[in-house]
């Protein structure tokens, strides 16, 4: 009966440990931590004129959640969020260089939260298109 018990505390501590991952907003989340759903794209304008892109975007496919800003390594990053066909969406935009801006777009299905990695490259090329 021990080894019942010791065995189901165990599988219910590596389901509940392994079912998170990690935001663009730098918090943790339920969902699969496995599946790939960010896109990454570097731009050669300014911080600016790509977050302005990118809000729009997001204001344009669906709701603007929230705005804020995170530490990243050495830079600081301005991350959006919103939620686009009932997925939620992270958009962080960082300068890398001077005139080199990094975007990176994160999407998940709501539910069991998996990543919808064909969401993340439709808004990176929306906001690609906007800068144009």
């Amino acid at each position: 009966m021990k080894k019942l018990v010791v065995a189901a505390a165990l599988v219910v501590a590596v389901l509940s440990g392994a079912g998170c991952f990690k935001s663009k907003e730098g918090r943790y989340r339920p969902g699969m931590p496995f599946s790939k759903d960010t896109i990454e794209s570097r731009y050669e304008r300014p911080a600016d004129q790509v977050y302005q892109a990118a809000k729009a975007t997001l204001e344009y496919n669906g709701a603007l959640t929230s705005e804020g800003s995170t530490a990243s390594g050495d830079t600081a990053a301005r991350t959006l969020s919103g939620k686009v066909n009932n997925r939620s969406l992270w958009v962080q935009v960082d300068e890398v260089e001077p005139r080199i801006t990094r975007v990176q777009v994160q999407a998940r299905k709501g539910g069991v939260g998996r990543g919808d990695i064909d969401l993340a490259a439709e808004i990176d090329k929306q906001i690609a298109l906007r800068l144009r």
